[in-house]
């Protein structure tokens, strides 16, 4: 019986001895270990999502997917040499929660090819981002693809960075918009599974072939509260009532530390060979003083630099129908703006 039993256990060393051997060798030869363009623990909230979602709207309901591809771009598969074009911003640009062709990424590209412009836009939108986190994404995301090189950059911001102290300057050892784990025995855990090959090809496998199951909805009606609480500041209405000089002199830290990151967006593309055009946003509130602000200072540093820059919120209309709460817009919100940044990208287009 002892014998029996030593038998047994050799038998399942040597065959245990083999299949690890066989796993290490596979790691080895077809592994990311050692790979430049591997995402590391970066990007693992953002990359191989597909979410069956619900989305009710005016009374009708849209059933689609909500995917993040293997490079994290909103969307389908593409490889990041064949991007055209990206528009980066906030949750106001990734949209998950309406249906791709009713973001403003979707009707820009839909005015694109009804006007036979032979290139799209890739949405790299990702919640919560300011352009602290935009700056992040250069270091730790757009580096670890592969000859990507857009000749454009749309940078939708202004609005999430009304947020930050007056004081950030630059990139914060985080950034903003989950692009690391907070936790660091997480971090260890994430790097690790992104070098699998074993990992990273189940990964590829359950996105492709094995969508979650449970759907998650979004109402995509307005917010009950926003109605009654409307008030939104017309740009016409702003110029004239507000003291540029003493908004300029109260936010003077957070207007410079904000600039200083848009002339680092600025030279980020360039590094890539890239053309950044940058765009300004507003909320359902308008132009308050602080958004104005930073908006105003975006399009005279504009100017001084000779950047290519959109005035999206100085041209908007105050239409409740544009928002679905405070922050976000709507279908007919996303497409107002779609319309107006596709009105001006066309210029620079054709230049």
């Amino acid at each position: 019986m002892k014998f029996f039993i030593n038998n047994i256990t050799k038998i399942f060393f040597i065959n245990f001895l083999i299949l690890f051997s066989f796993i290490v060798l596979v790691e080895l030869v077809f592994g990311y270990w050692f790979d430049e363009y591997n995402f590391g623990p970066y990007m693992r909230e953002h990359r191989m999502k597909n979410q069956p979602i619900i989305f009710n709207y005016e009374g009708k309901t849209y059933n689609y997917n909500y995917k993040r591809n293997y490079y994290g771009f909103r969307g389908e598969e593409i490889m990041p040499e064949n991007i055209d074009a990206i528009i980066v911003g906030g949750s106001v640009i990734d949209e998950r929660y309406k249906p791709d062709q009713f973001t403003i990424t979707g009707y820009l590209n839909q005015n694109l090819k009804n006007n036979n412009y032979n290139f799209v836009v890739s949405n790299a939108g990702i919640e919560a981002q300011s352009t602290v986190g935009i700056i992040f994404n250069f270091k730790y995301w757009f580096s670890k693809l592969k000859n990507f090189s857009p000749k454009l950059i749309l940078f939708y911001i202004g609005v999430n960075d009304t947020m930050l102290a007056d004081n950030v300057e630059s990139v914060r050892i985080d950034g903003d918009g989950h692009l690391i784990n907070p936790e660091k025995m997480e971090v260890i855990f994430d790097n690790i599974k992104s070098r699998s090959f074993i990992y990273d090809s189940f990964r590829i496998f359950k996105f492709k072939f094995l969508p979650r199951k449970n759907f998650v909805k979004y109402d995509g009606n307005r917010d009950t509260k926003l109605k009654s609480n409307f008030s939104y500041i017309e740009y016409n209405t702003a110029i004239k009532s507000y003291n540029i000089d003493e908004l300029h002199k109260k936010n003077k830290t957070k207007i410079k530390n904000y600039l200083t990151r848009v002339d680092k967006l600025y030279k980020e593309s360039l590094k890539i060979n890239s053309t950044p055009i940058f765009i300004t946003s507003v909320t359902s509130a308008g132009h308050a003083e602080v958004i104005f602000m930073l908006n105003y200072s975006l399009i005279e540093h504009c100017k001084l630099k000779n950047y290519l820059c959109i005035d999206v919120a100085k041209d908007l209309s105050g239409e409740l129908k544009f928002w679905k709460d405070r922050t976000h817009t709507s279908k007919d919100g996303s497409k107002a703006i779609a319309d107006l940044i596709y009105k001006d990208l066309t210029k620079y287009i054709k230049k």
